[in-house]
């Protein structure tokens, strides 16, 4: 009896061995593992699609917020700039205006709107109303040069300007001509006929104070007029008209807007043909910007447009 019962005892561990050995058993358990790992190998599989569409998941940045962004921390992307977009817009059509306010100082300039200056006025000799603004002759002699330093490459050209002495009179002139050093800043070289209606010439030089005016009798419209020589290959720019003084002028190229330099003499030069014939981009002093389209390169020819800049 011995002998059987150590077989039984020997089969029974063997037995119970076999169950707890790993993956023993009925398999169920065992079996199910095994699919999962396999289904997330080919998950991430190059080319093969994510188990959710993107933008159904759970976002993995910042949760966005339903109150509004405060005005005062805008973020980087969203800080609004007053220089002109490099991309035209779609929306400007021919002679259209976009206005902005207020203007940058890089706009006005020296001469700034609302800003009153203190001077001496002289008078010179203005012949037919030329200067080196290069409006050509007029018939209205109340006129004046602006000093050199306020010239400022002739940024002034075009202002009408209210003039006033300490006696109480006054005139508005408009600024046509450059005065060269020693002319001082602040000073302004008025057409003999202007500085008569303030003083009597033999006075010479007159104490004044004046400021820069947006006049509602400037014409209808501005124009715009191309320099003598001017071609595909080069060409410069004029405005001609301008209620208000004019900050920057731009060509639309195919890259965007093209800022053109400016002359003491009042063109705008492209001196490689860029925009030369294309749309015009003219901004006053006030950010206002008017578009035209449509004028051709034809040197010393006034064109008019069909816009003009607002009174302010």
């Amino acid at each position: 009896m011995g002998i059987p019962l150590a077989l039984v005892a020997v089969g029974v561990l063997v037995l119970l061995a076999f169950a707890l050995l790993p993956g023993g058993g009925s398999g169920g358990a065992g079996g199910a593992s095994a699919e999962p790992a396999a289904a997330s190998v080919a998950a991430t599989e190059p080319g093969t699609p994510p188990a959710t569409p993107p933008g159904t998941g759970t976002p993995t940045g910042p949760t966005p917020s339903t109150a509004p962004q405060s005005a005062a921390s805008p973020s980087p992307s969203a800080t609004p700039t007053r220089r002109p977009s490099a991309t035209p817009s779609p929306s400007a059509a021919t002679s259209s205006s976009a206005r902005t306010a207020p203007a940058p100082a890089s706009l006005s300039g020296r001469i700034k709107p609302g800003a009153s200056y203190q001077g001496v006025a002289t008078s010179y000799d203005a012949a037919d109303g030329n200067g080196a603004c290069s409006f050509g002759p007029s018939d209205d002699l109340m006129v004046a040069a602006m000093n050199h330093t306020d010239y400022e490459t002739s940024r002034a050209c075009g202002a009408s300007v209210l003039v006033r002495a300490a006696n109480g009179a006054s005139i508005t002139v408009r600024i046509v001509n450059d005065c060269p050093l020693p002319c001082a800043p602040g000073q302004l070289d008025l057409s003999h006929e202007a500085f008569a209606k303030l003083a009597d010439l033999s006075v010479g030089r007159l104490p004044i104070t004046w400021t820069l005016l947006s006049p509602g009798t400037a014409p209808d419209t501005m124009s715009i007029r191309y320099k003598v020589g001017s071609s595909q290959w080069w060409c410069g720019l004029q405005v001609i008209g301008h209620r208000n003084p004019v900050a920057a002028l731009e060509v639309r190229t195919g890259d965007g807007w093209r800022q053109l330099t400016r002359t003491d003499y009042n063109y705008f030069l492209s001196p490689d043909g860029t925009g030369c014939g294309g749309a015009i981009r003219v901004t006053d002093v006030y950010g206002e910007q008017l578009t035209v389209d449509g004028i051709a390169v034809k040197p010393d020819v006034v064109q008019p447009t069909r816009v003009q800049f607002a009174r302010h």
